[in-house]
């Protein structure tokens, strides 16, 4: 799928806006549009002793549902997936991790919200 050049700005400014959102929460930013072949994470980050795999989610308005309701079980398993693949390529595959979702929404103002969703995705 490609995206437009509107969206693709949307998404990288909700990316930044996401890490600097989790950065003022204590969060350690470890990487940014990481890619296997399992699928891309948008964002990794450390909390605690946690790896923390994260989603984000933009959208201006909600005429197609709110950002969250956009992550497809297809989307839900490439995250795991590539999660995994992320954990294997650093020997890490011992410690905790989980999946969250950043969901931020312009309202036709250009004001956001910002919904920090955590553990987002049951690991199975």
């Amino acid at each position: 799928m490609v995206k437009s050049k509107g969206k693709k700005i949307l998404g990288q400014r909700g990316e930044e806006i996401a890490a600097a959102f989790l950065g003022g929460k204590g969060y350690e930013i470890l990487a940014r549009n990481y890619r296997s072949a399992a699928g891309e994470i948008d964002l990794i980050a450390r909390q605690g002793d946690a790896t923390v795999f994260v989603e984000v989610r933009t959208r201006r308005g909600r005429s197609y549902g709110t950002p969250e309701e956009s992550i497809t079980p297809a989307k839900t398993q490439h995250l795991i997936e590539a999660a995994q693949t992320y954990l294997e390529e650093r020997g890490d595959t011992a410690g905790p991790w989980r999946i969250d979702v950043v969901a931020i929404e312009f309202d036709p103002n250009g004001r956001r919200s910002i919904r920090h969703i955590v553990n987002a995705i049951e690991l199975r």
